[in-house]
């Protein structure tokens, strides 16, 4: 009897302490003098709370309802920021009051951090079903002022000439121009055990969450709702990083949705200083992009909906699945421009929705795009190797691309069950007629006239065209050619496929064959009695 009485004095006292921790484990924002007023700025107060919690040993961090303006908050070890139903962090609308880079050498415009930030933690997260609002639109000169890029495209190779993107114009897709913005919206480096889940992301004035040689990262539920018009506020860019899963994500973003690249190690991946930092000693330490998995998520954008590629490191091992895409510029984008090795990727049960946009937006409403190709003048381009299509249903304004090049040959390409529909936009006729490879070097690759048949690849080793029906809308412009097109290309399988050339265009063949392009055709058709294969030299 004893035994048992002491035996219920100890559970009790267990249960006690277990209470006592839990409730230690909360650390609420208003404890720390924050205010959701919507004008009050509360970085202090927040960071204060986030850096308890971390001496502590951990727990959450809670953002009650209400409207709380901030600058960078720091995310530290063992911490989870949880926004409860009614929470928004909005950010500040101020630029000085984000944390400033440590790295001095950032150009104008990029040497502040965004909203939330961390790096070298471990056991993070963000949850919850509140806002984080960047404010990204207030940061732009105005939705009628245009941004125009770079010097990326010379219009004396472009279909259009000097008609094409005439300076002075304002384009109805954007993007805008901007002077001073804050950056990253939430920026997470070399960190581990990583989780953000069912939180709203809006507005975010650039990239919206950049997850840098992070190892082990769990992304799921949420939703990226980003004003369109503004340049470069992609949605999810995994760069370096392994081991990450995205799944049951809804993303509207101005540029690429879900982007997987080979980067270093630095917040900007056009900046001059990748190697600043010491090597990781948590996060990703392989220096490989690798086993990322995109599932059930519906993306839309104004450039790629999923791109893969750039950078120096190897990306290997990704699967893209159950995707939904729409009202993209492009689908799904495989990149090869500084060395780095792509391979081994699959993408399957994908439906794709794009179109010409207008403006500055790279692509020219692609459903698939592998490239291959120098970004600048001493570049040497990727490696592009075992790529995988299957199940995919496109409707679209233009065709698939597969670009290789003499010195960046693209191996193993296996596209199989494909429905292409291809129709009419109504910014055929000013942008389309195109290849758009930027970036790319020369200048004559940038944007270029071309045909534009069904499917078009060059300099290609191994590839597998199976199962593929395309069907031609009424109305097209005269580029539109054949059904495919394949030059400089060996090892070659057609089969079962079912293709005319373009109305416009009945006196091609439905396939066409160039510069010794070797293939075997099985049961390939066309319907309406055009001629079907035609191997021939380029002119």
């Amino acid at each position: 009897m004893k035994n048992i009485q002491l035996f219920a004095c100890l559970s009790l006292i267990t249960l006690s302490a277990i209470s006592c921790r839990n409730q230690t484990t909360s650390y609420n924002i208003l404890d720390y003098g924050a205010k959701g007023d919507g004008k009050t700025l509360n970085t202090g107060a927040i960071n204060k709370a986030v850096e308890k919690c971390n001496y502590k040993g951990g727990g959450t961090v809670v953002i009650p309802p209400g409207t709380f303006v901030t600058g960078t908050i720091v995310l530290r070890s063992n911490v989870n920021l949880h926004l409860d139903p009614g929470a928004v962090l909005s950010g500040s609308k101020d630029t000085s009051d984000y944390m400033v880079m440590n790295n001095t050498l950032f150009s104008e415009g990029y040497n502040r951090y965004g909203m939330i930030y961390a790096m070298d933690a471990v056991n993070i997260s963000i949850t919850g079903s509140g806002e984080i609002n960047g404010n990204g639109t207030c940061f732009m000169n105005g939705l009628d002022r245009p941004h125009m890029g770079g010097n990326d495209f010379d219009r004396k190779f472009i279909r259009q000439g000097d008609d094409f993107m005439k300076p002075g114009s304002i384009f109805e897709d954007g993007p805008v121009s901007y002077q001073f913005r804050p950056g990253l919206m939430v920026t997470l480096e070399g960190c581990e055990n990583i989780h953000i889940t069912d939180v709203l992301l809006k507005d975010a004035p650039e990239w919206t969450i950049r997850i840098g040689d992070c190892d082990n990262v769990d992304v799921s539920g949420i939703s990226i709702l980003n004003n369109q018009l503004i340049p470069n506020n992609d949605g999810i860019h995994v760069t370096t990083s392994r081991n990450v899963r995205i799944s049951d994500c809804y993303i509207s973003a101005g540029d690429d949705a879900i982007i997987v690249t080979g980067f270093g190690n630095s917040p900007r991946p056009d900046d001059l200083i990748a190697k600043t930092r010491m090597p990781l000693t948590t996060g990703n330490k392989t220096g490989i992009a690798e086993n990322v998995t995109v599932i059930n998520c519906v993306l839309s954008s104004r450039s790629a909906c999923v791109r893969v590629g750039y950078g120096e490191h190897p990306i290997r091992n990704l699967v893209f699945s159950n995707l939904v895409m729409y009202e993209s510029n492009r689908g799904i984008g495989v990149f090869a421009r500084d060395k780095s090795r792509i391979e081994n990727v699959l993408f399957s049960n994908i439906i794709i929705n794009n179109r010409l946009h207008s403006g500055h937006w790279w692509g020219k409403g692609e459903p698939i795009h592998i490239s291959s190709v120098m970004d600048s003048k001493n570049a040497t381009p990727g490696i592009i190797n075992n790529i995988s299509f299957t199940d995919i249903i496109a409707n679209s304004e233009t065709g698939i691309l597969i670009y290789g090049t003499e010195n960046s040959i693209i191996e193993n390409i296996f596209l199989k069950n494909i429905k292409l529909n291809i129709k009419n936009g109504k910014n055929s006729e000013s942008y389309g007629g195109n290849f758009d490879l930027r970036p790319a070097w020369p200048s004559e690759i940038q944007i270029f006239k071309h045909g534009i048949p069904g499917l078009f690849a060059q300099y290609v080793k191994h590839l597998t065209i199976s199962e593929i029906e395309l069907n031609w809308g009424s109305g097209l412009a005269s580029f539109f050619t054949n059904a495919i097109e394949i030059n400089h290309s060996s090892n070659i399988l057609l089969e079962d496929i079912s293709a005319n050339p373009a109305p416009v265009s009945k006196g091609l063949p439905a396939i066409m064959l160039r510069e010794d392009t070797n293939a075997v055709l099985q049961n390939c058709k066309t319907d309406d009695g055009s001629l079907l294969l035609t191997k021939e030299k380029v002119k």
